[in-house]
This record gives C-alpha cells, sequence and structure tokens, in this order.
C-alpha cells in the first residue's frame, strides 16, 4: 500500500488545451435544443471552460485528503481514506457510479467524515485506479476486492453506502463479506415486480417508468455492454467527444432546480481524460450484463429516493426481498445525490446508520 497524491504532467494539460482549440465541430439542426442531444452551444462553452480551468486548484482539493493505491487481485485500487476525529466511528465504503469517480463525494467526505471513518476507492478501470489489465472486473468482482480492501486496512464491522454502481457494488459486498457490513445506504435502487396487491398511484407510475427503462435501454449502455472498445478510440483521443457524451448524463440525469456545477463537472472529466479510463470504464457493463436481475443484500437497507433519478424505487417490491429500516423520499435531487443535495444525504446516511447502531 503506497501513498497516491493526484498530479497530471504539464505535457498533458497543454496537449488537452492544444486538442481542444483544433476541435471540429460538428453542424447542427436550428433550434434543435436537447431533442438531438447535447447541444453544440453548451459543449462549445465548456471546452471553453475546460480549456482555461484551473486544474492545480482542482487537484490541492483532491490532495486535501490522504489517498493510496493498493493492490488487489492483479488490479491497481486507488481510495481516499479519511479518519473521523471519534475513535470509535464506524467505517464507511462510498462507492461512486458511472460516469463519476471519487470527484463525487467531494462535498460530503467533510460532512461525513464527522461522524465515519471514510474509504472512498475508484472503482477498478475508473479514475485514478487505472485501466483494468484484464477481463472479468464485473460489478460482482469489484465487491470482493472492497471486501479484501477493507479487511487489508484492519475493519472488521463497516457500512457502505453508493448509488448507481455503487449501489449494486454496496449491496453484493454485504453478500460476499454478511458478518461484516452492518448495513447498506444506496440512493439508486431500480425495482420491477408483480403486484400481490394494488399499487399507489405514485408507486404504478414509478412502476411504469422502470419498466419503459428496462425495455428501452440508454443508447450507452447497449454500446458498453457490445462493442466498449469501439467507441473508446473516439473518447479517448477526442477531448470535446468525451466531454460532451459525459456532460451530456451530468445534465440529464440531475434535477434542473439542483444542478451539477460545471466545476465538478469539469473535474470529473479531467479525471477520465488524465488517466485513459474512458474505455475501462465502459467495460464494467459488459463484463456485469444487463438485466441480471435483483441483486442480493442480507444487510439491513437504507433507500434514500431522489424525484428527478432515472427511476425512483418501489417499495413494496424492495419490502419483498429487503430489510428496510429506513426509506427516505428526498425533496429534489437527481442521480447524482453526492453532489446534487450533498446536505441531505449526509444527514440521511448519518441517520440510518445511528439507528443500525
Amino acid at each position: 500500500m503506497n501513498e497516491f497524491t493526484v498530479r497530471v504532467p504539464q505535457a498533458l494539460l497543454d496537449d488537452l488545451r492544444r486538442r481542444l482549440g483544433s476541435t471540429r465541430w460538428p453542424s447542427e439542426l436550428p433550434d434543435a435544443g436537447w431533442d438531438y442531444g447535447i447541444p453544440l452551444a453548451r459543449v462549445k462553452s465548456l471546452a471553453s471552460m475546460w480549456a482555461e480551468f484551473d486544474w492545480r486548484g482542482a487537484e490541492a482539493a483532491l490532495n486535501a485528503y490522504p489517498q493510496f493505491v493498493t493492490r488487489i487481485d492483479g488490479q491497481d485500487v486507488h481510495f481516499v481514506h479519511v479518519r473521523s476525529s471519534s475513535p470509535s466511528a464506524l467505517p464507511l465504503l462510498l462507492t461512486h457510479g458511472w460516469p463519476g469517480s471519487v470527484v463525487e463525494f467531494q462535498q460530503v467526505i467533510p460532512l461525513l467524515s464527522e461522524h465515519f471513518h471514510l474509504v472512498v476507492p475508484s472503482i477498478p478501470g475508473f479514475g485514478f485506479s487505472g485501466p483494468t489489465s484484464a477481463a472479468g472486473w464485473s460489478v460482482p468482482r469489484v465487491a470482493q476486492a472492497w471486501a479484501a480492501l477493507m479487511e487489508s486496512l484492519g475493519y472488521t464491522r463497516y457500512g457502505a453506502q453508493g448509488g448507481d454502481f455503487g449501489s449494486g457494488i454496496s449491496r453484493l459486498l454485504a453478500s460476499v463479506a454478511p458478518e461484516a457490513v452492518l448495513g447498506v445506504h444506496v440512493n439508486y435502487l431500480p425495482s420491477m415486480g408483480t403486484p400481490r396487491s394494488p399499487l399507489s398511484p405514485t408507486d404504478q407510475e414509478r412502476l411504469e417508468q422502470t419498466r419503459r427503462l428496462a425495455a428501452h435501454r440508454h443508447p450507452h449502455q447497449v454500446l458498453f455492454a457490445s462493442t466498449p472498445q469501439t467507441l473508446a478510440y473516439a473518447m479517448n483521443d477526442s477531448p470535446a467527444g468525451m466531454l460532451a457524451f459525459l456532460a451530456e448524463k451530468f445534465t440529464m440525469w440531475a434535477d434542473p432546480s439542483t444542478p451539477v456545477p460545471d466545476e465538478a463537472i469539469l473535474t470529473d472529466v479531467m479525471v477520465y481524460w488524465a488517466t485513459q479510463t474512458f474505455g475501462s470504464a465502459a467495460r464494467l457493463v459488459k463484463e456485469t450484463g444487463l438485466g441480471s436481475g435483483p441483486l442480493p443484500c442480507p444487510a439491513p437497507l437504507g433507500v434514500a429516493v431522489l424525484p428527478c433519478d432515472i427511476t425512483q424505487s418501489i417499495r413494496p417490491f424492495v419490502e419483498e426481498r429487503h430489510d428496510i429500516r429506513r426509506w427516505s423520499e428526498f425533496p429534489r435531487g437527481g442521480h447524482f445525490a453526492a453532489l446534487e443535495v450533498p446536505g441531505l444525504l449526509a444527514d440521511d446516511v448519518t441517520a440510518f446508520f445511528a439507528g443500525l447502531s
């Protein structure tokens, strides 16, 4: 296990600015808005900001927290490790999703570290963990790696939290290490089923939305599940292309009333660009597969439902499979809870684990 400091070579930053300055922009239909994808004006604006972005300042913010790299199952694993001032605090593992990174948790780390010892790893193939070097890095394998990571840190009893991929990884972690995981809190939990009794109008609407999502997968998921390598050539070569691809998700999946700040988007995109991990991150979908069914979670579960997320959890279905100890309907927020509503998320996570203690 070695200490880690984020330090992007100046030559890479210079090359990035050169590439952004020589972008060959596509045409756009008049008054197209978002009907055909992220608008040209929006991407040009972000690209201009990125070219002048204070990356050294962003680096300093990332390096404000202790970071390490260790080797697990043949793969480098980067993680942030922030110990609480309270020696008896519960260890808590936070897992990001796609198109996120450890950048997602920058705002909640100071809030949660008052109550928890925090371990915030980069999923293998994402960000500072670097590209995966072998096939087979699926969500279950990541969960096994997390169990090994926590054991190596000497944590024998801990909690887990996540959204997007982090939700599935956290729930599987409870299956991999049931004696160690005290509870799991998630802010994304797709749920489907056949109602045993009539659903409320709200739950019926959520079920229809979830069915539509399952029947019509996001285009990127279809690509990632079939040919992630093909897309990687374009994304690894064109910063404007990668920016457009990722910024679209950060915009469309967020609550318009709690947008992800441009600075956070650019920091996250820069992590992918600097580490050349767009392609390896995309491989996680292919390695895991789509539509694998409900994931087991033997630990007590806390669920935060955000009104503008891709889909909202349906409590009757979740209760059939899980031991629900806390269910929170947030008043605002979308897919990126830690970036959009960090205070609400931190309070909910803290209350959930306090209830378990």
